[in-house]
């Protein structure tokens, strides 16, 4: 990628610092450097070779037309998420995951059209004529499925990937998605499961600036595969016209040709002489 990370920005952003050495997962030790003062350091050189692996299968993921959904609900991660989804166009999930966002999906676009008939409801003018009450029941209504939902209401269809904040956090959105055969791109720390995620990129978590940082990065991985998708497009488009233009021009020099008289015989030309 153009803007390739360096060791010292990571470091920079406290991506290195885990949690503390008694609340580590195990399997997390290929990705530990070492412990200092009881918490367990991680290899930034395994992150970055991770970030790399991560961000070439989500570029692809994105160049083929589908959508990542980006998951994070914990406070510090809420706002840089929302934030870089909506930039990409992306949906997310910051606030409660329901049960079911994913394997009861038919379900949650239920909500969501609900959602958009009460939004349309307010543009009418019959919503003026409501009772106070009813109003404020409607008002209420859409608030609440606005927090949950907001994030999600251009989706049409499943995601194809999941980037994930903190999966032990968000252990059922992980487990749905691995139900549905959905991969997942995950920050993950050392008191996590990196088996959990088909992509793991071993890291801090916690801090604001290391949660930022790392989803900046696979963000404009995301961009990336969309402006290459739209190059494709415009490839497409323009062989498609060029191919329709050979085809016109063929189409006119055949009925040129068939419109034109035929030639005198060269028999009777030699006879006339």
């Amino acid at each position: 990628m153009s803007n390739k990370l360096e060791y010292k920005d990571l470091l920079d952003a406290g991506v290195h610092f885990g949690h503390l050495t008694r609340k580590w997962d195990p399997r997390m030790a290929p990705y530990i450097f070492m412990e200092r003062n009881g918490i367990h350091i991680v290899d930034l050189n395994k992150t970055l070779n991770c970030l790399e692996e991560a961000s070439i299968a989500i570029k692809n993921i994105v160049r083929s037309g589908r959508k990542v959904m980006f998951v994070a609900t914990k406070k510090q991660a809420k706002e840089i998420v929302s934030t870089e989804a909506d930039r990409l166009n992306m949906p997310f999930v910051t606030e409660r995951w329901l049960g079911g966002m994913l394997t009861n999906f038919a379900t949650i676009r239920k909500s969501l059209k609900k959602l958009a008939s009460i939004e349309k409801l307010e543009k009418e003018e019959s919503y003026k004529n409501l009772a106070k009450r009813e109003r404020l029941m409607k008002t209420r209504e859409k608030a609440k499925l606005e927090r949950i939902l907001g994030g999600i209401t251009d989706l049409t269809r499943l995601p194809a990937a999941l980037f994930v904040v903190d999966i032990k956090r968000e252990h059922i959105a992980v487990a749905e998605a691995k139900k549905l055969n959905i991969p997942v791109f995950a920050l993950v720390d050392t008191n996590s499961d990196p088996n959990q995620a088909e992509f793991p990129v071993p890291g801090n978590d916690d801090a604001f600036k290391s949660i930022e940082i790392i989803t900046k990065y696979i963000g404009k991985a995301i961009e990336e595969g969309l402006q290459e998708r739209k190059k494709d497009k415009e490839e497409r488009e323009l062989e498609k016209a060029e191919q329709a233009k050979i085809a016109a021009d063929k189409a006119a020099a055949d009925k040129a040709a068939a419109e034109a008289p035929a030639p005198a015989p060269a028999a009777e030309e030699a006879k006339e002489a």
